[in-house]
């Protein structure tokens, strides 16, 4: 079947109780990736976020080899990525050079596991591009108990840090925990990249946690402002790929990716005419 082909039967597939599950793993992924990835930028991380991704690969590799849950593996390596890249990388000249390090390690072992075993090595394709009409009961309860988790922390630390990322020289010296703060946003990062990897995969990543707030950081300067913008433009990637890729067949991260980009594609006219 082409991949333009309409489904006259669209309607019945997003009733399906598979579908609803999808969407509601897009709006867990939405609330979490608005607010992270407009840190990820402002504190000039978008390379981390693309290299956790690559770093928790060999832990869902890893995790089909020994059978334990992708997730978990995927979390222990991203969470274990974002500690070893804080402590190596106490500046940010320092955190290039440390992810970029790890980064390459990881992605080697990543590959080895999935060469020692023909189930990881055939799980390999949804780790790389993700697979969200997949996701179970228990990942969104899951996905659900970690956005509680964000909110609650980024209740108490919001203001310290916003500061830290806005200036971190100046925060450091009034005082503000800099390096603490680092730590648990990297931690916090991780753990977004794990709830998403499964919507879109480790390559695609970059879509969902960067893009949307590059897109909403050209659409306002107000930093809150900007979370809930890009909350709402990663919320309709991923519902308006679910439906569209429903319709007309396709792949729903490719479909997911490409009303993304488009949307930045957008903003960036808007701030090109603006200028």
């Amino acid at each position: 079947m082409s991949a333009f082909t309409y489904d006259p039967e669209w309607l019945t597939t997003l009733n399906a109780s598979f579908m609803h599950n999808a969407f509601l793993a897009g709006l867990c992924i939405a609330l979490a990736a608005g607010i992270v990835g407009y840190f990820t930028i402002a504190r000039s991380s978008t390379f981390a976020s693309h290299a956790l991704a690559h770093i928790a690969l060999p832990g869902a590799t890893g995790a089909v080899l020994i059978g334990v849950p992708v997730e978990l593996g995927l979390g222990v390596f991203a969470l274990g990525g974002a500690l070893i890249i804080a402590a190596l990388g106490k500046k940010a000249s320092q955190r290039e050079i440390a992810t970029g390090s790890v980064l390459a390690f990881a992605t080697g072992l990543g590959l080895y596991f999935a060469r020692m075993s023909s189930s990881a090595s055939q799980q390999l394709q949804s780790i790389l591009f993700g697979s969200i009409l997949t996701i179970t009961d228990g990942q969104i309860i899951s996905f659900a108990v970690f956005d509680v988790v964000l909110f609650v922390l980024m209740a108490i630390i919001y203001r310290p840090l916003l500061f830290s990322s806005l200036d971190e020289q100046v925060a450091r010296a009034k005082g503000v925990p800099t390096g603490l703060l680092n730590v648990l946003f990297l931690a916090v990062l991780a753990g977004v990249i794990t709830i998403a990897v499964p919507a879109v995969g480790t390559l695609l990543i970059f879509a969902l946690v960067i893009t949307p707030a590059a897109s909403a950081n050209v659409l306002t300067s107000s930093p809150f402002k900007a979370m809930v913008v890009s909350t709402i433009i990663c919320l309709i990637s991923i519902w308006g790929g679910l439906v569209l890729s429903t319709m007309f067949p396709a792949p729903p991260s490719f479909v997911i990716v490409t009303i993304s980009v488009a949307i930045w594609g957008v903003t960036k006219i808007i701030e090109f005419r603006r200028a």
